[in-house]
């Protein structure tokens, strides 16, 4: 085999590894979208009721390998998937870290992720169960899912303080990639303004 001949296989390789890894573009957004990052930005509630005496620390939420990334889950039937080139600034169970402490700062109460490093009054755990647009419908807008469960812990004693599990759904207006950001925002929201309620009726008790 020539040099002529080897380079020809490797290019016509390489172009075959390419057109496997976007075989679901179909599903996504035009090509003018391709390698966008995208921000996850609810609009953070506001609970009545001012500032709080507690310190709650917001421990990194458990999540299966295939949520614990920056790409943006999608799921058709039992098939998993990710929007091909567009990414979370950062790995879903780290954003919902983040905004969980953003919301109870927003809410009067002293938030902070290093579970280990203050004298926190409660430690708030988590586990993220779903965090995906959902294809039920063929190519139509897919619906945003978010699903957690959330505990509160008394340090001192291990104790389980309260449990829930919280659950959003929202459908995006149109099948691409920026409406589905749009309603996961719509839906993280929603799920941020339910748990705040509970978690400051369960700090109280």
């Amino acid at each position: 085999m020539n040099d002529h001949t080897r380079r020809n296989i490797l290019v016509t390789g390489a172009s075959l590894v390419a057109l496997t890894g976007c075989s679901s573009l179909h599903l996504l957004e035009p090509s003018q979208e391709l390698g966008k990052m995208y921000v996850l930005s609810p609009t953070l509630p506001t609970a009545a009721g001012g500032a709080h005496p507690w310190q709650i620390a917001v421990a990194g939420p458990e999540a299966s390998s295939s949520l614990a990334t920056d790409r943006i889950a999608i799921r058709r039937g039992d098939e998993m998937d990710y929007y091909a080139n567009a990414q979370w600034t950062d790995s879903a169970p780290q954003l919902l870290q983040s905004l969980l402490v953003q919301t109870l700062e927003k809410n009067g109460v002293i938030a902070a992720t290093d579970v280990a490093g203050i004298h926190s009054d409660f430690i708030l755990q988590s586990e993220l169960h779903t965090f995906e647009a959902r294809y039920d419908h063929g190519d139509g807008a897919p619906t945003i899912v978010v699903d957690v469960t959330l505990k509160l812990m008394a340090p001192r004693t291990a104790a389980i303080v309260a449990t829930r599990q919280f659950h959003q759904e929202q459908v995006a207006s149109a099948n691409n990639v920026s409406a589905a950001v749009e309603a996961f925002d719509q839906a993280t929201g929603a799920l941020l303004e339910q748990v705040v309620a509970w978690l400051l009726e369960a700090a109280r008790k």
